[in-house]
């Protein structure tokens, strides 16, 4: 159901509601900037008298303005998408779906792709998004979390984050990829994650990273430095993740 419309029953009332932006480009690359807005405002039909101020509104937010007559295929990744993301919004959709938009994206034009979403969301557009990105997923108002077709849990980020059991220390040893399986192994804690150079290692509730620090000691495990951190969602991410029972193997 779309804005109350059924889009098995009735799809062609849900349509004109609905824009789509894939992660591909899928606009005409032999066509220029204007050419391509033009386009989809036909497609769309928007009236010629509301076209002009749309027009201008989207160039200015996705600052596309000096490069009109610049060809569709001669744009960087990142105006690309920003053109992809006028394109939708051209019809003023109730609901925009974007797939994983700021993939491979530059810095600076994944910051105006987020600032022209925002703008609407603030006007009213529902706005769903996949993306592999958490740290991204922590600026939306709800998150579902995914993991081979399942749910594993839906809420805001915030209250997402409050969910990360037990407690986090982000460690680095003299060998910390190799150090990971056995600190894994030690009682009282719950997994040990590679980021980069470090692990974050999260401890059952009961447990103290003194304790775990000198049973690594013991071991013969060399911790270079160990402070609390505080939970993201990839963290509860990678979390909820291990502890799904593994698959059932194929007959």
């Amino acid at each position: 159901w779309i804005a109350g419309h059924s889009i098995a029953k009735d799809p062609e009332a849900a349509k004109p509601l609905t824009a789509y932006m894939a992660q591909r480009f899928g606009l005409y690359e032999d066509l220029t900037v204007a050419e391509n807005l033009e386009f989809y405002a036909d497609l769309n039909r928007v009236p010629r008298a509301e076209r002009a101020a749309r027009l201008e509104r989207l160039y200015r937010f996705s600052r596309l303005d000096e490069f009109k007559d610049r060809l569709a295929g001669a744009l960087s990744g990142g105006m690309k998408q920003k053109l992809g993301l006028s394109a939708a919004l051209i019809h003023q959709p109730t609901l925009l779906l974007l797939d994983e938009p700021t993939f491979g994206v530059d810095p600076i034009s994944r910051r105006d792709l987020w600032l022209i979403i925002h703008e609407m969301v603030h006007e009213g557009v529902t706005v769903i998004v996949s993306t592999s990105y958490l740290d991204e997923a922590e600026r939306f108002d709800r998150v579902a979390l995914l993991h081979d077709g399942r749910l594993l849990a839906l809420d805001s980020p915030a209250a997402l984050i409050e969910r990360h059991p037990g407690r986090l220390y982000r460690v680095r040893t003299s060998s910390t990829r190799a150090d990971r399986d056995r600190i894994r192994a030690l009682p009282g804690v719950r997994s040990a994650l590679l980021f980069g150079d470090h692990l974050h290692v999260s401890l059952a509730e009961e447990t103290d990273w003194p304790d775990v620090a000198a049973a690594l000691a013991g071991a013969g495990v060399s911790v270079l430095d160990a402070e609390p951190s505080p939970p993201s969602l990839e963290d509860l991410f990678l979390d909820l993740v291990a502890e799904e029972p593994e698959p059932a193997s194929a007959a």
